[in-house]
């Protein structure tokens, strides 16, 4: 499998950190954020990862090389002075990623997920992995049932999109229908972010998920970057 890591986001909630540094390459633990998950992707078998870039894009590849130090090879994908969002993202990076499912993961979280628990094929179009909400966000994101279908129709308790899934390039079959005529779908290249796609899929019951109840961390303002490294600081040194 390969993976696709989003590094894009001009990390606004984390300035000033983010004024001189891309949010993947802040340091938690010793190492930078995007450095914890190229490990856990090595560690499950990943040897290909995209890693798309935008905001201060030229340090990615000083700081990471060509991945070969993680026993990875990486591609760094410039997206330009304006992202492409998340779902324009995975569509311009799929000349890489290829026709077989393939995983994500967001660049400014950090997790003990085992990625080997992640399925190879997902069941449908999509399998995420939702978490328990943090006090940013009570309300979650979708519902998890518990034949492992994840929807956003109802009013059960939801979860926490974790950042982390797997997905088959055909989620992004019918994204011009999806999208509908926005500013961005007419972009060149077009910028969308996934979530609509997500949701159309879930009302068709192509999306699965899986709970992780382990550790996950949002690493979205300053407050939580230093929490997160003083956590691994003790845990570690």
């Amino acid at each position: 499998m390969k993976a696709m890591i989003f590094s894009a986001g001009k990390g606004e909630r984390m300035r000033p950190l983010t004024l001189h540094t891309p949010k993947p390459l802040l340091v938690a633990g010793g190492k930078p954020l995007i450095a914890w998950h190229l490990e856990k992707l090595a560690a499950a078998g990943v040897r290909e990862v995209v890693v798309n870039t935008s905001w201060l894009g030229e340090q990615f590849a000083p700081a990471l090389g060509d991945g070969a130090r993680w026993g990875l090879h990486l591609h760094l994908i410039d997206e330009g002075p304006v992202p492409l969002e998340t779902g324009g993202g995975i569509l311009n990076a799929l000349p890489l990623l290829g026709d077989a499912p393939f995983l994500v993961v967001n660049g400014d979280v950090w997790t003990d997920l085992d990625f080997g628990t992640l399925p190879d094929v997902p069941a449908g179009d999509a399998h995420l992995v939702l978490v328990d909400n943090p006090a940013q966000h009570p309300c979650g994101d979708f519902i998890l049932h518990a034949d492992g279908r994840v929807d956003d129709d109802g009013d059960a308790a939801r979860l926490t999109y974790a950042g982390i899934g797997v997905y088959r390039p055909a989620i992004l079959d019918r994204w011009r229908a999806v999208i509908g005529a926005t500013a961005g779908a007419a972009a060149q290249p077009p910028q969308f972010g996934l979530a609509p796609l997500l949701r159309h899929a879930m009302a068709e019951g192509r999306v699965s998920g899986q709970h992780h109840r382990g550790r996950w961390t949002d690493v979205g303002t300053p407050e939580r970057l230093a929490q997160l490294d003083a956590q691994l600081q003790s845990r570690h040194g």
